[in-house]
């Protein structure tokens, strides 16, 4: 046999999407699903309306037959069924056809009382089409009642469907009879079990629709808010820093003016060097806030300061006036950039925070120190210089402090910040190197993301 008459496994196939569609999409379907869905509005709002339209349904298609026709039950050679007045008759069609205007407040009662009407005509031996209401009701207690009721409500019409089976003709057999009337039953409850289910799952669903798109809003709103507050951070480290600077040179170069105008004019250069440089901060800073995917320069946009512009930095503050003192220690150029840039953040605002209320006349001493795991900073002035008296509140109060300890929480870190011995202020900050698994990109990309 060669290979292309090899027999190869039959395929299932299922019915594609399109096909399905197709079948949605058929007029009948869609004018079934209308008839449904006016049916529910009107059973929503006039649920009354409803269940007496199902009494009009139900009369002349159960009750009329019976007044007329019930004389040609009587006594027959097949069945052996006992006939009644017609005011009787009457009775017991309302005995089991009334108690279904109750039948979604009372469920078991509805029951009980279509059921007991039931039994006395089986009893009687009379034979109503309007017995079928025993079956609506218990499918209705399937649906509406209490789960326990279904049971004890199944077992008690077994015994009107033995009397029945005991008037049937001699040929039909006792275990048939009692099998398809049984079948019955299980067919009525099995239903309203049916739609119970299928609407507890339907409600389920749109339970849990409404449960994510409130669960959706509140991400958006945290992780909008978590944006606010990064950029607000951001923008304070920029802003806050190098406007400090330029007040501090304008100050120093007002002082200068007259005495030595060369020193105003290099002030005054400076102050536009530091304001260019703040506002291309502020630009790019800004910038990061576009949607990358519209823009191919986005990853150009977020100012990424490392560990070695501290230098520079340290530089400007100098020209401002401090002595700025700067050490480092350890292998510096191994810290990912999120780290660096929570370093750079820290120093940055330890800086301005001395220039701003150390005043210019001022020490400040700055340490970068990494060993094994671990990254410490220290940033220290002397205070006031003497007869210096710097604007300002002092240095643990504002926005700053909080902004640094919130940048070394994302790599487990502590800042600590407090008065020295021998006077002046002393901001200390230690960070963890441990790279954590599933951590370490979230901290870099969540500190990195905006400078």
């Amino acid at each position: 046999m060669s290979t292309d008459d090899t027999a190869l496994p039959e395929t299932v196939s299922y019915p594609s999407p399109a096909g399905t569609a197709a079948t949605w999409d058929h007029p009948v379907v869609r004018r079934v699903s209308q008839i449904r869905q006016r049916l529910r509005e009107i059973d929503r709002k006039h649920p009354r309306l409803l269940d007496a339209g199902l009494l009009v349904v139900l009369i002349p298609w159960l009750c009329v037959p019976d007044l007329v026709y019930q004389e040609n039950l009587r006594d027959s050679g097949e069945f052996s069924f006992t006939h009644l007045p017609w005011p009787w008759l009457v009775v017991l069609q309302a005995g089991q056809l009334l108690p279904l205007l109750w039948r979604r407040r009372r469920p078991g009662l509805a029951f009980a009382v279509i059921a007991a009407v039931f039994i006395v005509q089986c009893v009687l031996g009379v034979w109503l089409r309007v017995g079928v209401a025993v079956l609506i009701a218990l499918a209705n207690l399937a649906l509406r009642g209490r789960p326990r009721q279904l049971p004890v409500a199944s077992a008690v019409l077994v015994v009107p469907m033995v009397l029945i089976v005991l008037r049937l003709p001699d040929e039909v057999s006792i275990v048939d009879g009692l099998f398809f009337l049984c079948t019955t039953i299980i067919a009525a409850a099995a239903l309203g079990l049916f739609v119970r289910v299928r609407r507890a799952h339907v409600a389920a669903l749109h339970d849990r629709a409404a449960r994510l798109e409130i669960e959706r809003d509140q991400r958006s709103q945290l992780a909008a808010a978590a944006e606010r507050t990064r950029v607000a951070r951001e923008m304070h480290d920029i802003v806050g820093h190098n406007l400090s600077v330029m007040i501090t040179l304008a100050d120093g170069g007002a002082r200068a003016a007259d005495m030595t105008p060369e020193r105003g004019k290099q002030a005054l250069l400076m102050i536009g060097d530091t304001g260019r440089q703040a506002l291309g901060e502020l630009r790019r800073t800004l910038g990061i806030l576009r949607d990358s995917h519209h823009d191919p320069d986005a990853t150009q946009l977020s100012p990424q300061p490392r560990i070695v512009d501290i230098s520079a930095l340290c530089a400007r503050i100098r020209a401002a006036g401090p002595n700025v003192v700067y050490r480092t220690s350890g292998q510096l150029d191994n810290p990912d950039r999120g780290v660096q840039l929570t370093v750079y953040r820290i120093v940055q605002e330890a800086l301005t925070n001395a220039l701003k209320h150390a005043g210019n006349d001022t020490r400040i001493d700055v340490t970068v120190t990494a060993e094994d795991m671990e990254l410490r900073i220290e940033v220290q002035d002397t205070g006031p210089g003497a007869g210096s008296t710097p604007p300002g509140s002092p240095h643990g109060h504002g926005q700053g402090l909080t902004g640094m300890r919130e940048r070394a929480a994302l790599y487990n870190g502590t800042v600590t910040a407090g008065p020295v011995p021998g006077g002046g202020w002393g901001v200390r900050a230690v960070l963890d190197l441990t790279p954590l698994t599933g951590l370490s990109h979230t901290s870099t990309s969540r500190a990195g993301g905006v400078a």
